[in-house]
């Protein structure tokens, strides 16, 4: 009779055991079959940066000019283990005060894996002297992964110091391309490119400097074309020209002395008030 009770039990047991074994295997399945559309979702550590990048350039740019600036680009999903994979595009944009004649060319483009940075920008200035903010957007792309960054460049546009001469060549024979090279109080400054030129021939040119900051006082501009031994003056038959200007110091602030001024005055006026006050009130002891 005992055991007649007992196996029904015992039975109960082994099926609860059974279901839960059963249930594991489904559940181990379940979590197995999971795991690769798990990793397959998430995305590498890098593909979720922002890219990143560089700009440089001259500090300086003459007004009605150009200047040359360089950027380079990485970064975002795009680049994967160092290599880019995807594309990087870029855009160009210039703001300040006044753009008008202010131009970026290229504007626009993009980086992959066959591009070679850095990436030249040539900008055109305008008439007018003010700061320029040059302004590179990033979109670092792959598949339908983005991730965008812009990289900025401030620099200044100055009304140039313009140098003009004439080039004349002996009648004995042309030249080949040269450089007639620019110093400034004996310091290098720059070259002017001069093409080739005819026997007899002139040539007119120009040499633009901008430049901020000169000290007060007389500075002078070097020309040289002694290289050509001979074959190249300047208009007045020598091989060295010099040409010297004047920077005159800066006004002075009078806004100082006038606010001193006014201090100074109504500190009288005080004074006055103060004496006259004092004897009054001696006068009305007595």
């Amino acid at each position: 009779m005992a055991d007649a009770e007992v196996d029904p039990l015992v039975r109960g047991l082994a099926l609860l055991a059974a279901l839960l074994v059963v249930l594991a295997a489904v559940t181990g399945l379940a979590a197995a079959s999971a795991s690769p559309a798990a990793s397959a979702s998430v995305a590498p550590a890098a593909a979720l940066a922002a890219p990143v990048g560089n700009v440089s350039g001259p500090a300086l740019v003459a007004t009605d000019s150009n200047g040359t600036f360089y950027f380079n680009a990485s970064g975002g999903p795009a680049v994967q283990n160092g290599s880019i994979v995807g594309t990087i595009a870029w855009n160009a944009t210039l703001t300040g005060n006044n753009i008008t004649g202010v131009v970026a060319t290229p504007d626009n483009g993009t980086i992959t894996a066959a591009t070679t940075q850095p990436i030249s920008v040539l900008v055109t200035t305008g008439a007018i002297a003010e700061h320029l903010i040059l302004t590179i957007s990033l979109n670092s792309s792959l598949s339908n992964v983005s991730k965008t960054a812009t990289l900025t460049y401030t620099f200044l546009v100055v009304v140039p110091i313009v140098l003009a001469a004439v080039l004349v060549v002996g009648s004995s024979a042309g030249v080949l391309p040269f450089n007639v090279s620019v110093a400034l109080d004996g310091s290098p400054v720059g070259t002017v490119g001069v093409p080739q030129l005819a026997a007899s021939a002139t040539y007119n040119f120009s040499f633009r400097y901008a430049t901020t900051g000169l000290s007060s006082g007389y500075h002078t501009f070097t020309l040289s074309v002694a290289d050509e031994h001979g074959l190249v003056t300047f208009g007045n038959g020598v091989t060295v020209l010099t040409t010297t200007f004047y920077v005159a110091p800066p006004t002075p602030n009078y806004g100082v002395y006038y606010i001193l001024g006014i201090v100074a005055f109504i500190g009288v006026l005080f004074i006055y008030a103060a004496r006259v006050g004092a004897r009054r009130r001696g006068g009305g002891r007595r």
